[in-house]
């Protein structure tokens, strides 16, 4: 996940907090001061960390809390809280909308990642269900236009750009006529960047900004400059009416909080990160869900959202039929595989799961995550139906399992590791038997129908720990109104590792 070694260092310190006997001004002020080190070596200015550690302390104020009152939660309640504060511009960004036609303008320095950003921003929007297009008006840098028609092609996106014209207004113009035609609702427009903030940059943004009279401008910036960030922001927020920012580079960068906090600053809002090179390698920006994954709280309302993209509404009702059950197989197993490789980035998904610690899986570790899903989905592909539909373990015999290994070309303990996860997800499966099935069949609706019970089975004891036991799940059921439990323990039967 993105800032790993930051949300590790706030979480240990809160941990530490919480594991201690009681709570008073020295265990506070030693939370407090492991915080702030992680801040500051995150690059944030030391003026924001020194703000956010006052306003903490007038929250939490030990002297005058009454007797009985859970301290630790106040605690996390308010760093929680300062953190959305520092990274909350307070200020919405425009929002593009399906069927409605759009203009967005990218602007930004060269090298900040601008033009994969144009492709990654019209990949994001297309499995949305827009119909994107990709007009390159970048003439100043050779290679600009066969960067964005390699990036498009692969995107099965449009794109116009021209290696004869050198005036990037008429090419903006063309290409913004071009796609009006075709029924474009997004037309992204890819300007020119340089290697400083100069004169002649900020009056070619101008002048095609003026001809195609964008809905939103959209500064790309590269998030490893850490808190230098905030004079970039400004100085492009003068000279052009940016309307919303989106950091570059934050895989695995150690200033990329000091960049967003910077940003925040500007009164900017930043609507995504990037966080690799793929394409879908690229996060939406939402200050609360952001944080609250950082600090190993998880995001059920974004795993809601990645589990309704990958699974249509006419396979929930089978799902939920097989949960009811508490029916769990291998071809089960192998369906949920699939739809977990279609989230994206499977650090990305786990860290929206309570409890899962943003440090248990650094960026090189993903890509062995999802290399050992799709050794087990293969070691699948050599199983019968019968071995795929039964659900009595013994059927899997020492023969059967050698002739598994056989015909997948893999090792006779990958077939007993896979074995053993499947048995260990089908436990926590089973759980959820004898569940009432909503009548629409919609997942949904499936949390009207849960109960603290069937919750606290369900999930593994660590996770329950994290969310603060009986009592935090019910203040988590209670703020989430239920809706996205269900979409939880569903993705939990899907996030495998």
């Amino acid at each position: 996940m993105v800032l790993a070694q930051l949300g590790g260092s706030i979480s240990r310190a809160l941990a530490q907090m919480s594991n201690a006997t009681v709570i008073d001004e020295k265990v506070l002020g030693e939370c407090l001061n492991e915080i702030s080190r992680a801040l500051l070596q995150s690059d944030v200015q030391f003026k924001m960390v020194r703000d956010m550690q006052t306003n903490i302390r007038k929250i939490v104020n030990l002297e005058t809390l009454a007797a009985g009152t859970n301290k630790r939660r106040i605690i996390q309640q308010a760093v929680f809280s300062e953190l959305c504060n520092m990274l909350d511009p307070g200020k919405a960004a425009f929002i593009p909308k399906k069927g409605k036609p759009s203009v967005v303008m990218f602007v930004g320095l060269q090298g900040s990642g601008k033009t994969t950003t144009c492709t990654k921003y019209a990949y994001y929007h297309q499995r949305k269900g827009f119909k994107p297009s990709l007009v390159c008006a970048d003439t100043f840098r050779a290679g600009a236009f066969d960067q964005l028609k390699q990036n498009a092609t692969k995107a099965k996106i449009p794109f116009y750009g021209s290696y004869m014209e050198s005036d990037p207004v008429k090419i903006a113009v063309e290409g913004l006529e071009r796609f009006r035609k075709e029924n474009s609702d997004l037309i992204i427009i890819d300007t020119s960047g340089r290697h400083k903030q100069e004169a002649a940059l900020f009056e070619e943004m101008r002048q095609v900004a003026e001809a195609t009279k964008p809905d939103l401008v959209i500064f790309v910036m590269d998030g490893s400059i850490g808190q230098a960030a905030f004079d970039q922001a400004q100085a492009f927020k003068q000279s052009a009416a940016v309307g919303a920012v989106i950091v570059t580079k934050m895989d695995g960068h150690a200033k990329g909080g000091g960049a967003l906090s910077a940003v925040a600053a500007t009164k900017s809002p930043v609507i995504f990160i990037g966080t690799g090179e793929h394409i879908d390698e690229f996060e939406v920006f939402d200050v609360k869900p952001f944080v609250s994954r950082l600090l190993g709280m998880g995001d059920l309302g974004g795993l809601m959202d990645k589990i309704q993209d990958v699974m249509p509404a006419d396979q929930q009702p089978e799902l939920l039929a097989k949960l009811a059950e508490g029916t769990f197989t291998l071809r089960l197993l192998y369906e949920q595989f699939q739809n977990l490789l279609k989230m994206g980035p499977i650090g990305q998904v786990f860290s929206m799961l309570p409890g899962f610690s943003s440090e248990l899986m650094p960026k090189g570790h993903e890509k062995e995550g999802q290399a050992k899903i799709k050794r087990y989905m293969t070691i699948m592909d050599s199983m019968t139906d019968a071995e795929l539909d039964s659900t009595n373990p013994k059927l899997m015999t020492e023969s059967r399992v050698i002739r598994i290994a056989r015909g997948s070309g893999r090792q006779v303990r990958d077939v007993m590791d896979m074995l053993e996860e499947y048995k260990r997800l089908a436990k926590m499966w089973s759980k959820m038997k004898g569940l009432k099935m909503p009548k629409n069949g919609k997942m949904s609706d499936l949390s009207q129908n849960l109960n603290i019970q069937q919750m606290t089975k369900a999930l593994p004891p660590q996770v329950l720990k994290q969310m603060g036991g009986m009592g935090g799940l019910q203040a988590l059921m209670k703020q989430m109104g239920g809706k996205d439990m269900s979409k939880m323990l569903s993705g939990m039967g899907m996030g495998g590792d």
